[in-house]
């Protein structure tokens, strides 16, 4: 009975994982950033690879959340691949953004009628700052 209720919770996990990426994957799809990125850097032809790269990603952090291991890449190309993340995340932000029309309401409600672009800049200073103080200051993370 024991063995029994162990695969019957494997099962359900792993369906669960599954809803999970899939719902995951079709939010990127929906929102458009592989084609919004493709277009503004006018790659289109490389959509496919996007969409396999972003599959992959997928597939690796789920594996390296369960599975210890460590690939050795030292500190110069851990720092190239934050990057990549962050910037990934953040256009992710703006396309939920856009999609869901939150700059044009901001900028008719707050009256901006110039410096946008600034209003923008400083929001994503304040992530990147925040996000520094909360991996370098280890009373924020175990709160």
């Amino acid at each position: 009975m024991e063995a029994l209720k162990g695969i019957l919770a494997i099962i359900i996990a792993f369906a669960s994982g599954i809803i999970i990426s899939g719902a995951v994957f079709a939010f990127i799809a929906i929102i458009g950033v592989v084609p919004r990125l493709a277009q503004k850097t006018r790659t289109e032809d490389k959509i496919r690879f996007y969409e396999e790269a972003i599959i992959w990603g997928g597939i690796i952090g789920t594996a390296s959340m369960i599975y210890d291991f460590y690939i050795p890449i030292g500190k110069f190309f851990a720092a190239i691949y934050a990057g990549c993340i962050g910037i990934f995340f953040g256009c992710l932000a703006v396309s939920l953004a856009e999609i869901l029309n939150v700059l044009p309401i901001l900028t008719r409600r707050g009256r901006i009628q110039t410096g946008l672009k600034y209003f923008i800049l400083a929001v994503a200073l304040g992530k990147l700052i925040g996000s520094i103080i909360y991996s370098r200051i280890p009373s924020f993370y175990y709160m």
